[in-house]
């Protein structure tokens, strides 16, 4: 007879799965195959977004217990600390952020989706992106019961130029303009109003 189910946290955090109690026993239910998948494609923003990182695990089941480390593996160690210790951009550990150990550039900047991490979601959101978040993310579970515990998710910030202004052109010859109808006349200056939109 199996009791009702107790938490990861409860049993143990290597637990990726539900476990049950069975009068002084634990049983830990433990998938075939387990998969932290995230976006074959790099997610591409303004600067000034929010972005989000997707990032999951396949088949989905309660994450809420487990460490979930976001960080950027091209960053080279600061020279300076003599443990080369990682710096995050975003740590989740019992149960919560963990914000000492997080680059200073990201305080107050990243999220993740708690309410959904029982589904195995671990998405994280970066708010207010600039050309300085480009590169790649790495998102790692080191105590996920599985031969694949990261992905890596690449973010392209590209600047783009959006204005209006005004354009004077002179027009040599009679031409049709397509888009509008219009017919334009020899050697008359002509202003008109453009939006360039730029990268």
């Amino acid at each position: 007879h199996i009791d009702s189910p107790v938490t990861q946290h409860d049993a143990c955090e290597t637990c990726p799965v539900f476990c049950f109690r069975d009068s002084k026993l634990i049983f830990c239910l433990f998938p075939g195959k387990v998969l932290v998948i995230g976006s074959n494609l790099p997610i591409v923003a303004a600067p000034g977004d929010d972005v989000i990182l997707p990032c999951h695990l396949e088949p989905m089941f309660d994450v809420q217990g487990l460490t979930v480390e976001w960080s950027k593996p091209d960053l080279k160690p600061d020279p300076s600390d003599r443990l080369s210790r990682v710096e995050y951009v975003h740590l989740y550990r019992d149960r919560k952020e963990v914000p000492d150990m997080k680059m200073a550039s990201y305080f107050r900047r990243t999220e993740l989706f708690m309410d959904d991490m029982k589904h195995g979601n671990i998405s994280l959101k970066i708010l207010n992106v600039s050309e300085e978040d480009n590169g790649r993310y790495r998102c790692f579970i080191p105590k996920l019961q599985s031969r694949v515990k990261a992905a890596v998710v690449e973010l392209v910030v590209e600047g783009m130029v959006l204005h209006s202004d005004v354009v004077q052109i002179t027009l040599l010859r009679r031409w049709q303009m397509k888009s509008t109808g219009c017919t334009a006349l020899v050697g008359r200056h002509y202003s008109i109003h453009m939006q360039v939109t730029g990268v």
